[in-house]
């Protein structure tokens, strides 16, 4: 009788824990949808905004294919559009890699520029800009700003080559990792400067703004690249969400429950630099986006990387999707690099996580 009461107390603590489950659950699918729908309602305002504004008549008109002045559609589909689509995908790109390298470091500082991504990428810019050729002797008349995106992904792509090597070297030790992604940084960012100081004055100029980041090359051209491989990158990292989950209590206790730790890593790793490279390539450097979005996800839905992965990309689609948006409308007609945006609002809010935050949001 008395096993029979303990069994029945069991069964029913089992169904309590999953409906708990399911609740919190249910919870978290609701704030991604929330997001997603702020999200789209968020790209909306943005488009009618602008130094030539929109009427949302007009918007609603191009959405039903009704009659609609044709400079507005030019304006739309031709330039705001894609910019913002740019703007989503980049924070989508710079979030996901952050959130992936800081669970793979178990470092709450990384972020897509701590393997020398973002000091690699902007080295082969500057040779670009400064030189005018390439590498392999494209010339920059020729190719304009892709022969730019080609020099900064190759030598974003060859940085963190060559911090993986040392790591190797060191039976690929996170901690070495850290210190080798920080010395190449440094050696690359030396090379910007020695360019800086040999350049004229038009291609410091267009360094200097290339630097600071921006949306002003966005296009349907370059969305037809960026978009496929985001979405392939991101698929290969949800698949990967449990094992991540795993891997935050430690390497050990990630091995004993089968967890595959130096292959998670190294696809891990080279999916989000591949993702994160690609992006800078086209867009300049854009700080913190990769930093302070996974932060606010954890701090919103936890740190379950089925759930933590989608809210981190659709946090730092909105956060860059804003930045931008008060980039163009703060000094209309002229245009603030959204790089200086995000820098003035993600270091204060990185403070204030550092000072603030009440729990340690890695347990």
């Amino acid at each position: 009788m008395e096993k029979s009461l303990h069994h029945n107390d069991l069964g029913a603590s089992e169904l309590q824990m999953e409906s708990i489950y399911r609740g919190r659950s249910l919870r978290k699918l609701l704030l991604l949808i929330l997001l997603l729908v702020l999200l789209i309602i968020t790209a909306g305002a943005a488009i009618t905004k602008g130094s030539a504004p929109v009427p949302l008549q007009e918007l609603w008109a191009m959405i039903t294919g009704a009659s609609a002045d044709e400079m507005n559609v030019y304006i739309v589909r031709e330039v705001r559009l894609p910019r913002i689509l740019m703007s989503v995908v980049t924070g989508i790109s710079l979030a996901a890699a952050g959130t992936i390298m800081q669970a793979l470091l178990r470092n709450p500082l990384a972020d897509p520029f701590t393997l020398g991504v973002s000091s690699g990428a902007a080295f082969g810019a500057a040779l670009a800009i400064v030189a005018g050729t390439s590498v392999f002797g494209m010339n920059l008349v020729d190719s304009g700003p892709w022969l730019i995106a080609f020099n900064a992904f190759l030598f974003g792509c060859l940085a963190v080559g060559v911090v993986y090597g040392i790591a190797r070297m060191k039976n690929s030790s996170t901690t070495v990792l850290l210190l080798a992604g920080v010395a190449i940084g440094q050696l690359f960012s030396a090379g910007v400067s020695a360019l800086k100081y040999f350049s004229n004055n038009d291609a410091l100029k267009d360094l200097i703004i290339w630097l600071m980041g921006g949306f002003w090359g966005s296009g349907w051209h370059v969305l037809e690249i960026l978009l496929p491989l985001s979405a392939l990158a991101l698929l290969v990292l949800m698949k990967y969400a449990w094992d991540l989950n795993a891997l935050i209590s430690g390497e050990e206790v990630a091995l004993t429950l089968g967890v595959k730790v130096k292959h998670i890593r190294w696809v891990c790793l080279v999916t989000v630099t591949l993702l994160a490279s690609t992006t800078i390539a086209f867009t300049g450097i854009i700080g913190f986006i990769g930093l302070v979005a996974p932060h606010i996800s954890r701090m919103m839905i936890g740190t379950d990387y089925r759930y933590l992965l989608p809210c981190s990309c659709l946090i730092g689609a909105l956060l860059l999707l804003v930045s931008d948006t008060v980039a163009r409308l703060l000094l209309t007609p002229i245009e603030i690099p959204v790089g200086i945006v995000t820098s003035f609002f993600g270091a204060p809010f990185f403070i204030y996580l550092l000072v603030k935050k009440r729990r340690e949001y890695w347990t």
